[in-house]
């Protein structure tokens, strides 16, 4: 079989689905390796240590999709509104599509992949099991999402994060809230943390408390009944707007006293929730930042423009979006491992296997011989 790696086309996408170093996991396995030319130079990998590694680069898009049966990409489908459902026109009928699909967000998208008959795998649903840790693809680029985002904060405020003691006086540290436990805000905890803010964070799971205070943040606690906040693979439920509203009730102290606060609540397949009202802003000090980590699902801030820094009430709000790009070099290397990983698994006996012998094949197997076959996404979209 054949494996193509085609050139990302998602506008300001630098990262690539498989990187030199992951060409000969592939190989060993038997498929052969395709390579879209200047794939991976946004990453920082050139087409000549692709070939070093035994890929053959092709030149022409058309024909490195009509020429494989496998494709690998980080953005596709509906995770790559502008382009994605034109990619999909070029694959051969019949061939595998594995990447990040962004499968809750379009109808027009899943017809058009069981309408090619495409077999696709959904990287975002992999479960969340020890046997898949390796494969968990949201994980990884979440991490890298957690990391920029305290980054970034620290270079719009108008203050430093440390505390420094000077013969010129003594300068106080930042106080940074980071609204959200799961990987991409305990990434930004321990970031802030080492950088010398003083943080503090917030989750409506009570389980992650102790991971909190491992990174040397506070835990604030806020009287909400927590029961229920938490799904069978670790991601907080929606809980509804009425919870929601509570929530930013009490929470408005905690945000008027911070200098930063990094919001990194999702729901997956759902708006993000609304944590921040417009209100909430005006008791910050001016010159105070938000970065809202949930602004691609709409944002967790009333003020959030997706891609957009816009300041209201004298406070900055950053909106930023496709945050593992701008690290493209790691965030290929920790992508590659998972799109790998997850390969091992699916291809089996010299084909994919798309008959769900495997959890994990069965779980993140999104469309199959023209038919959408995901039950959850099928639920959602009430198809």
């Amino acid at each position: 079989m054949i494996l193509g790696v085609p050139k990302e086309s998602y506008p300001d996408e630098r990262r690539v689905a498989l990187i030199p170093a992951f060409v000969e996991r592939v190989t060993k396995r038997g498929l052969e390796v395709l390579v879209q030319k200047d794939a991976g130079a946004g990453a920082g990998f050139s087409d000549h240590l692709y070939e070093e590694k035994g890929a053959r680069i092709i030149p022409s898009r058309r024909e490195l999709y009509g020429s494989s049966d496998v494709i690998l990409q980080v953005r596709a489908a509906a995770a790559n509104p502008a382009r994605g459902a034109a990619d999909l026109r070029l694959m051969k009928k019949g061939s595998v599509l594995i990447g990040l699909l962004d499968p809750y967000a379009s109808k027009e998208v899943l017809h058009e992949l069981a309408q090619r008959r495409i077999s696709s795998f959904a990287m975002e649903l992999i479960p969340r099991i020890t046997r898949a840790q390796d494969m968990d693809a949201l994980s990884s680029m979440a991490s890298i999402s957690g990391y920029r985002a305290a980054l970034m904060a620290a270079c719009a405020l108008p203050r430093m994060y440390p505390m420094l003691i000077t013969a010129a006086g003594t300068v106080v540290p930042a106080r940074v809230f980071v609204i959200g436990a799961g990987v991409a805000g305990l990434q930004a905890i321990a970031t802030a943390h080492r950088i010398g803010a003083v943080v503090s964070a917030y989750d409506v799971r009570p389980a992650v408390r102790e991971q909190v205070q491992s990174l040397g943040a506070k835990f604030i606690e806020i009287e909400l009944d927590s029961e229920g906040t938490e799904k069978n693979d670790g991601y907080a439920k929606d809980m509804g707007e009425e919870f929601y509203r509570r929530q930013r009730e009490l929470m408005g102290r905690v945000v008027a006293e911070s200098d930063v606060v990094i919001t990194t609540a999702a729901v997956p397949g759902k708006k993000a929730p609304l944590l921040i009202s417009e209100y909430m802003l005006k008791g910050m000090a001016p010159g105070s930042v938000i970065v809202d980590l949930a602004a691609e699902q709409g944002g967790n801030c009333d003020c959030t423009v997706p891609g957009e820094t816009v300041t209201r009430h004298g406070v900055t709000v950053i909106g930023p979006v496709n945050l593992p790009s701008t690290v493209p070099y790691h965030a290929s290397q920790l992508y590659s491992k998972n799109i790998t990983s997850f390969l091992g698994v699916v291809f089996k006996e010299g084909r994919v296997d798309t008959e769900c012998r495997d959890e994990i094949a069965c779980e993140s197997l999104l469309t199959r011989e023209g038919r959408l076959v995901h039950q959850k996404v099928q639920s959602a979209l009430g198809l």
